[in-house]
């Protein structure tokens, strides 16, 4: 399962010539997906000597690894992904490819700004597609067309196999350039798939990339698996909950080599374990004698430490980016609700006050929001709150839905919902979803099975 085994040489060609003084074009990300910016992505050019010499790559490999890798229209390919990339976010206005006036040779001159202005575009994306030394080599360009001047040049460079992935960094640096916010299309989403009646459901854990493609099986099913989280300062390392001889059990997974480590046997049962922020504690709550509290286990030295003590439930721990503090549910105020407290377990304080049952509290990689599930009048929501309580927005609602994940730039938050499959309530059907901070374009995550609770990877480059 060497699935990042894909390293990525990058090359920079050109200084980024960023200029806010004379550049037109940006993009209100707080704004969701009212005034999308039109924006143009021209199928990036490929000569014909490197489609051939793609095609003895593409042959080579299925001789080989017998695996049938399509690089035909490989330019086309990356340009029409960086589309989709780019249109899902709801802040951009992707235009037909059938109103280009130039065609994808565009990469060898200066954009016509002229044509382009005719079909309504602002921001404008060329390049080309090469081979050398058997790797694909993308160079591309970032147009202001309002301005007519180039905002972005660069380079990148991967094994044909990895194709997928030049396109996301492209998506990432033209998002970062356009919005002034970092990206979040080079990830990971690790998830548990679900196959089967509702009572004999198959669980194992799976990954793919952020827009669905690249499915791979971590686990096969053997055994129930719950809430996998990827360690943030490591994406090819996973902290999750499973079910051994019906007890349950941590382990850290390397998704590298394959190889699972029980982190400890914990009496009672343990729930929702997550990394710390600098990946090196893991924190989860047990419940010993029915009552549940929040402990961490340094992953180096094996020490445990309790960090609540209180006859009430805990439980659902989260740190803030910066370690110092946790936010977590209890029901001390006599029912769920969401608290903060010092990574210490001291300064406990209520911050959710509305009406309502609180949980599943995640801080934002900002480190300005928590996310979480709320339970009113029989529906529920996802929504977000400050980290003092104030401000609360609900994003989302349903018959039920639950385990909000954040994208790493802390701006799209990805959860699963169920929703009934027939009339008698009978059937269900589990799927990702993802949302804007804005509440705007919620999409469903596609996925190969049903799916459960996701967790969103930092960027991987």
């Amino acid at each position: 399962m060497k699935i990042f085994n894909f390293l990525i040489t990058i090359f920079l060609l050109f200084t980024l010539k960023i200029n806010n003084a004379y550049s037109l074009v940006e993009v209100d990300i707080t704004r969701g997906n009212l005034d999308p910016l039109p924006i143009a992505v021209s199928p990036l050019s490929l000569e014909k000597k490197d489609a051939i010499e793609l095609k003895k790559i593409s042959d080579q490999i299925l001789a080989s690894e017998d695996i049938n890798l399509d690089l035909d229209d490989l330019g086309l390919k990356i340009s029409e992904l960086i589309e989709n990339n780019l249109k899902k976010t709801g802040l951009f206005d992707t235009l037909s490819k059938d109103a280009f006036l130039q065609k994808p040779d565009i990469a060898h001159l200066k954009p016509r700004f002229e044509d382009w202005n005719l079909i309504k575009a602002q921001a404008l994306i060329t390049g080309k597609v090469s081979i050398h030394n058997d790797r694909v080599k993308v160079e591309f360009k970032l147009w202001d067309v309002l301005a007519a001047k180039e905002m972005l040049a660069m380079s990148f460079s991967a094994s044909p196999k990895s194709w997928r992935r030049l396109g996301h960094i492209i998506s990432d640096k033209v998002y970062g350039r356009l919005t002034g916010e970092s990206g979040y299309f080079d990830t990971k989403i690790v998830y548990i798939s679900e196959e089967g009646p509702k009572t004999q459901r198959v669980k194992k854990l799976a990954m793919m990339d952020q827009d669905g493609f690249n499915t791979i099986y971590l686990t096969l099913g053997n055994e129930l698996v719950l809430t996998p989280r990827f360690n943030p300062t490591d994406r090819t390392e996973i902290v999750y909950l499973s079910y051994f001889n019906n007890l349950p059990r941590v382990y850290l997974l390397d998704i590298i080599t394959g190889v699972q480590e029980v982190v400890g046997d914990f009496p009672g049962m343990t729930f929702a374990p997550r990394f710390s922020p600098d990946g090196k504690k893991i924190i989860m709550s047990i419940a010993n004698d029915g009552n549940s509290e929040i402990w961490t286990r340094d992953l180096e030295t094996n020490i445990q430490q309790r960090i609540t003590d209180h006859p009430s439930i805990d439980t659902s721990p989260s740190y803030s980016p910066d370690g110092k503090y946790i936010a977590f549910n209890s029901d001390r105020s006599g029912y769920q609700q969401i608290y903060v407290m010092r990574n210490d377990g001291s300064n406990v304080k209520r911050i959710s006050f509305n009406k309502g049952i609180y949980g599943t509290p995640v801080w934002s990689p900002r480190g300005d929001l928590i996310a979480f599930t709320k339970l009113h009048k029989g529906r529920f929501f996802i929504g977000v709150m400050r980290t003092d309580g104030t401000g609360e927005r609900l994003l989302t609602e349903n018959f039920y839905q639950e385990a909000p994940s954040w994208a790493p730039n802390g701006r799209v938050i990805i959860f699963y919902r169920e929703t009934r499959t027939d009339d008698k309530g009978e059937g269900f059907s589990a799927k990702l979803w993802s949302i804007d901070l804005t509440g705007y374009n919620e999409r469903l995550v596609e996925t190969k099975t049903d799916a459960s609770d996701p967790s969103w990877s930092s960027l991987l480059h």
